[in-house]
């Protein structure tokens, strides 16, 4: 969920902020406005790493290529048992 603050406001709380996102569990994300209009967010350095390892994976068109088949395999039901995939690995 997302928590609007003007920019005056979250210069006034710029060192609370972090609690603020650590402790208030309905709050992800804090977009900062001004003059009504959305500036910045400010998120928990977890969900940026998140994020931007999200969009690396999605940008890598050989990766989507073969998770896209992958989900095909195993929408169709072409799945191997862990004990099948094992063996094949020789472990």
């Amino acid at each position: 969920m997302t928590h609007t603050l003007s920019i005056m406001e979250a210069r006034k709380q710029l060192t609370s902020l972090p609690e603020t996102l650590m402790h208030d569990d309905q709050v992800d994300v804090l977009e900062i406005t001004r003059r009504g209009k959305p500036v910045l967010a400010v998120m928990p350095w977890e969900l940026y790493e998140a994020v931007s390892e999200t969009l690396e994976v999605m940008a890598d068109k050989e990766l989507m290529a073969q998770l896209r088949r992958s989900i095909q395999e195993m929408d169709s039901g072409k799945l191997i048992s862990w004990q099948d995939s094992k063996q094949e690995l020789g472990l």
